[in-house]
């Protein structure tokens, strides 16, 4: 993690983008920019909640953590939204883990700032809360898809919420990485990833998965992917997915 005295711009964020000039310029003196690296944990489950996250360009797995050590991602947030709604929603802990998927920029502000600025209402108290319901839908259709649906829609779902936070076609992640985010076997993830290779949708390499054929992805995945990002676009006007909005 580090802090860069050129920062980036907070409103490739797209909630600190959709808030007026009066209000963002109001709140962007209490963001700090920062750079994570692959696999850096924000906090882990029962940690007491020090800041809020706005990602840019990283993107954030939630990590449900079982008492054996297994693990399953139960959302992601990205340059779609913000890490850390327990603050504004009454809470002070976390029961899971967040941790970076992919290298990148964020900004943070910390939980005072966060409160005080949600408890003055307006704009901002709005769109916080509208995108809580949109995580609560994410994290909802998460659960219901890892217990009804194959592995090979599983990644296909996987692969496309993170193509849709990321500017490039290439993810950065080995398959021991992507079983912990589904909670199944990386025999089971190499052997999905291989079948969509066979397929021409992915190029599948050591270390890395570059998308080739994002309709065909599309075309692949279980229903769990759009019902998300139908109710992203419903609650806050845009949608995730780059060809679904």
């Amino acid at each position: 993690m580090s802090t860069n005295a050129n920062l980036p711009d907070p409103r490739k964020n797209y909630l600190l983008a959709s808030l007026s000039a009066e209000d963002f310029e109001h709140i962007r003196p209490r963001l700090e920019h920062l750079s994570f690296d692959l696999g850096a944990v924000l906090h882990e489950s029962g940690d007491r909640m020090e800041y809020v996250y706005f990602p840019t360009t990283a993107i954030v797995s939630l990590l449900y953590i079982m008492e054996n050590g297994a693990t399953a991602e139960i959302g992601v947030v990205g340059n779609d939204g913000i890490l850390g709604i327990e603050l504004f929603m009454g809470g002070e802990t976390t029961t899971n883990r967040a941790i970076i998927q992919s290298a990148g920029h964020a900004f943070r502000m910390r939980a005072k700032d966060m409160k005080t600025e949600f408890t003055l209402g307006g704009s901002f108290q709005k769109l916080l809360l509208r995108y809580t319901q949109a995580l609560i839908a994410q994290i909802s259709q998460t659960a219901v898809c890892n217990r009804l649906h194959s592995v090979d829609q599983q990644l296909c779902r996987w692969l496309l919420l993170s193509h849709d936070r990321l500017d490039s076609d290439k993810l950065v992640m080995t398959h021991d990485l992507i079983s912990n985010m589904l909670g199944v076997r990386r025999e089971g993830v190499t052997l999905a990833a291989q079948k969509l290779a066979a397929r021409k949708l992915i190029k599948n390499v050591r270390g890395s998965i570059t998308v080739l054929d994002r309709q065909g992805l599309e075309k692949a995945v279980c229903e769990c992917y759009e019902v998300v990002n139908t109710e992203y676009n419903r609650l806050l006007g845009r949608g995730v997915s780059r060809t679904f909005a």
